[in-house]
């Protein structure tokens, strides 16, 4: 052996036919240790996965191997998830371009740093961070490209991060970049009471003399009210809330916010003063039963009116939408997006924006929350936090002929209790009329004659 070979004892040696051999200077303690590491089954961690396109059966919470961050990537231990009307879409195969099935669901999420993959500039392990990725959020660990990762003030925590950042981007690129928002404005906002709804409120709130013309259904005003939340006028969606516009702004509205699509698009058009602006930034009339509906996806596009550049020419109209999720991963804009997320937090921090949480939900809860969105019960934000127990379950009764069983057996006893309770009121009544008797019997012995008493033992005490 050369010299060269004495000096580094743990490395394995070639032998003349190429193999390795592993010296007897240490490898006997080293080779055990690798075998083991190979054998020992990869990390596991909770995460929310879609099975399939359709309904919440499909919402699974799976085990899946803990990730590890590629190049440019970092990975998350996650606090707290966002959930987004979104979320509902991409479970139907409402959007353009999703995964394949199995994927993991989840736009938003915020957490800690775990690692940093090859060449990850500005981030360190420990920071506290708020990310937006393009599907993967809900799960324990998450690695996510760095660039839609960003650092969270120290004030600002994981629940109040995920409760704030998509929502209020969205609404605040809504309202200052888009619609112009200004002093004096009249803004009407569908789907008022949403995550998206509420955020629109208060930050178009911060700009003085504003009036905001909520739509909601009838179910959320009142919780609206007792939350003070800031709004001006408050409207019943499904009624002819065009025409109560009108009685309260005869002129119009200066801005419509709107999420749903459909007819709504016309209706919001109409109801534009002269320079008005009207913004789609959602398309949830599409999501109407619990899988995905080409009529009502067909039914959405037809009831929208095809408007010509030349009649917003004639009427000083502007018609505009907006897409968050194309502006970050299709078109790039990510620098624009963390500039607006910036001054979301700097707003939270004056204590300008009040934020408005519906409810905080278990992972393995999450179908329950996603059909309480589905039905529109929500009043503001909807959150999972990871490290939450999920509710308990109520009992199911068993499947098949045990379920019979079981049904035939609660029959019989219920059966048996009737018969309890019949013989018991059989004695009830038995005993009642023995008593009747025995009054009876005292009525007579008080009714006879004194004639017949002193025939008695008293009368022969008498004669004594």
């Amino acid at each position: 052996m050369s010299t060269e070979q004495a000096a580094v004892p743990a490395e394995e040696q070639k032998t003349e036919n190429g193999t390795s051999e592993v010296k007897e200077n240490g490898s006997a303690e080293e080779a055990p240790a690798e075998n083991q590491a190979e054998n020992e089954s990869p990390k596991e961690m909770r995460a929310v996965v879609l099975t399939g396109f359709g309904g919440l059966k499909s919402v699974k919470i799976l085990k899946k191997p803990e990730p590890t961050p590629g190049e440019g990537e970092v990975l998350i231990r996650v606090k707290a998830c966002g959930l987004n009307f979104q979320d509902l879409m991409v479970r139907q195969g409402a959007i353009d371009s999703p995964p394949k099935c199995p994927f993991i669901l989840g736009f938003e999420c915020a957490g800690e740093i775990e690692q940093l993959g090859e060449g990850v500039e500005g981030l360190a392990v420990g920071d506290r961070v708020i990310a937006l990725p393009e599907f993967r959020a809900w799960a324990e660990l998450v690695t996510v490209p760095s660039k839609y990762v960003f650092k969270l003030p120290n004030n600002i925590s994981f629940l109040d991060a995920a409760a704030m950042t998509m929502n209020y981007t969205v609404a605040y690129i809504l309202l200052f970049e888009l619609a112009g928002l200004t002093k004096g404005k009249t803004v009407l906002v569908h789907s008022i009471g949403g995550g998206v709804g509420q955020a629109i409120v208060q930050l178009a709130k911060t700009v003085e003399d504003v009036t905001i013309i909520g739509i909601c259904s009838k179910g959320k005003h009142e919780t609206l009210k007792n939350a003070n939340s800031p709004i001006d006028h408050l409207l019943e969606r499904g009624n002819d809330y065009p025409s109560e516009v009108r009685k309260i702004s005869p002129e119009g509205v200066d801005i419509v916010l709107d999420c749903l699509c459909g007819e709504e698009c016309n209706k919001g058009y109409n109801l534009l003063k002269p320079m008005g602006r009207y913004i789609l930034y959602g398309s949830s009339n599409v999501v109407t039963g619990e899988t995905k509906s080409f009529f009502s996806a067909a039914r959405s596009w037809w009831q929208v009116d095809k408007v010509s550049p030349l009649k917003l020419f004639d009427e000083n109209r502007t018609i505009s939408g907006f897409n968050l999720r194309h502006l970050m991963y299709q078109q790039g804009q990510v620098k624009f997006v963390q500039q607006v997320i910036e001054k979301i937090f700097t707003f939270f921090q004056e204590g300008k924006i009040k934020l408005l949480v519906d409810s905080t939900w278990a992972l393995e809860d999450v179908a329950e929350a996603m059909q309480k969105m589905h039905d529109r019960k929500n009043v503001g934000k909807l959150l999972l936090d990871p490290s939450l127990e999920p509710k308990p379950k109520p009992a199911t009764p068993a499947k098949g002929k045990d379920k019979k069983k079981q049904s035939s057996e609660e029959k019989k006893e219920e059966a048996k209790e009737k018969d309890k309770d019949k013989k018991v009121e059989e004695e009830k009544k038995e005993d009642k009329k023995e008593e009747e008797k025995e009054d009876k019997k005292e009525e007579k012995k008080d009714d006879k004659p004194e004639e017949q008493v002193t025939n008695g033992e008293p009368a022969k005490e008498e004669s004594k």
